[in-house]
């Protein structure tokens, strides 16, 4: 029998890169005309792709009003083998989806699926659509004074579909967990059109295997989430946020187990920033300015939040930061004395990487090692990219308390673009190489798609790429759902 994936690529290889006008037809009775968007200037939104890396071409942009919608759009893609990108807020950075400009790729936009059906302060929960924004469910959750402490620099844009297809990190993972652990149920409509409602609420569910965490995390491969129901989590009484100062990554690994030693669970946020990012943030976003009166080559942000009041999250933070000052672990730092200040100093790291579009090209990674090796791997790192591109300005930055680092390269000063950007591959395998040396992942929470598609085969075991290619072959046998992402 032909390997999976060689069926897969065969399918693509002969598709026509146009739809039958009947097929069209069809496709667009069930949305209705309105919302079936075969115009090139209709359909620009949903092909322009994040970074601008992928060309993305679709004869047909399909936008569902529900979840039938969705079905009978998989029944009618099963019967013709069309195949089908399901696409969120479209903020991803790996190509995840993107419409293969060399075939006829359907892409299927869930941004009118965006009701929350449900929530629930009682029970701590949530359903909403695959479509809402996640500000959006932020939002609702704290009108019922209860969080959703998912939280991602697009999050004015992004999707909770789109956050589930790639089990979405962020900053609050710390305290929280990624997204698979703030859901309890999905809905999932099937390649075949099936629907599995699995919307349910349960904290503990030992029957059988635990479908949900396919999906999640699979980027629209296995099917579509059109639902979900989210964990909601008290809201913390105070909250804390301090800006330090550091010597070195070193410095800053000590900090972050002096927080945890002395403030627990309450440790929300703890992020590393290097003093170049800082500069450019203040270079080149609007209204930010250095917090810290002298500059240091590295930078903490922390945060606490208290479950009881204000003045426990004030006391915690001044007494763990007093005590790293007489560790000399610490060398200044600022702390917060209002919400938009604490705005401010966050604002200040969500900003880092689009502080980094005005200079150039940039070479960028989301990566992950244990926690404690993040020190060694950035010293490890520069010393092979400086030795690649000397003049080359490494911007490393991210969430310490979970060892996910986004190293990003930006291009020497005065360099080049395109002759920076041509060694991209060439860097690329340089860094993830480096990952697998201390075993750790080339992906953290951006997912695969089609950047890093290739770099996953190789640096996992070659059982785990073939138990992904079964349970691929096992769910869409005829390989309709988003092809050539992640496998």
């Amino acid at each position: 029998m032909t390997d999976f994936a060689e069926r897969l690529r065969q399918r693509i290889k002969i598709m026509s890169k146009t739809l039958p006008e009947d097929l069209i037809a069809r496709f667009t009775k069930i949305v209705g005309v309105e919302h079936a968007l075969t115009s090139d200037a209709d359909k620009q939104a949903f092909e322009e792709e994040n970074r601008g890396i992928y060309e993305s071409r679709t004869p047909l942009v399909l936008r569902p009003a529900n979840t039938e919608q969705v079905s009978q759009i998989m029944v009618l893609a099963d019967e013709s083998g069309t195949t089908i990108v399901p696409q969120g807020g479209n903020t991803g950075h790996v190509g995840g989806s993107v419409a293969n400009p060399d075939t006829c790729e359907v892409i299927v936009s869930l941004s009118r699926m965006n009701q929350i059906r449900e929530v629930d302060p009682l029970g701590n929960t949530m359903i909403v659509e695959a479509g809402v924004i996640l500000q959006n469910a932020q939002e609702e959750a704290d009108k019922c004074d209860r969080l959703f402490p998912l939280s991602l620099g697009a999050q004015g844009t992004c999707q909770i579909g789109g956050n589930l297809s790639t089990n979405a990190g962020g900053t609050g993972v710390l305290a929280y967990g990624n997204t698979r652990d703030l859901v309890l149920g999905i809905e999932v409509v099937l390649p075949t059109g099936e629907i599995w409602q699995g919307l349910r609420k349960l904290r503990k569910d030992n029957t059988g295997y635990d479908l949900k965490d396919l999906f999640i995390g699979a980027e629209g491969t296995l099917g579509i989430i059109t639902a979900a129901v989210l964990k909601l989590f008290p809201k913390p009484r105070g909250r804390e946020v301090a800006y330090a100062g550091l010597a070195s990554p070193e410095k800053a690994l000590q900090l972050f187990n002096h927080m945890r030693e002395n403030a627990g669970n309450s440790l929300t946020g703890f992020e590393l920033m290097p003093r170049i990012g800082v500069e450019f943030v203040i270079r080149n976003i609007a209204n930010m300015r250095d917090p810290l009166e002298s500059p240091h080559p590295w930078y903490a942000l922390i945060e606490i939040s208290s479950s009881r009041s204000a003045e426990d999250a004030r006391s915690l933070m001044e007494e763990a930061l007093a005590g790293a000052y007489d560790a000399e672990i610490v060398d200044d730092a600022a702390l917060a004395n209002s919400l938009a200040q604490q705005n401010d100093f966050w604002q200040m790291r969500e900003s880092m990487s689009h502080a980094q579009k005005p200079e150039g090209g940039s070479i960028k990674h989301d990566i992950s090692v244990a926690v404690a090796d993040v020190p060694a791997f950035l010293t490890r790192a520069e010393i092979i990219i400086k030795s690649m591109i000397e003049d080359a300005r490494i911007v490393a930055f991210g969430h310490l308390g979970d060892g996910n680092i986004h190293y990003n390269i930006s291009q020497p000063e005065n360099g080049d673009r395109d002759e920076f950007m041509a060694k991209r591959i060439e860097v690329n395998a340089a860094i993830h190489a480096l990952v697998r040396e201390f075993n750790g992942s080339i992906s953290a929470e951006h997912g695969i798609g089609l950047m890093k598609r290739d770099e996953m085969a190789r640096s996992k075991p070659a059982i785990e790429i073939e138990l992904m290619k079964r349970i691929k072959s096992s769910f869409d046998p005829k390989g309709i759902m988003n092809p050539g992402k992640v496998i």
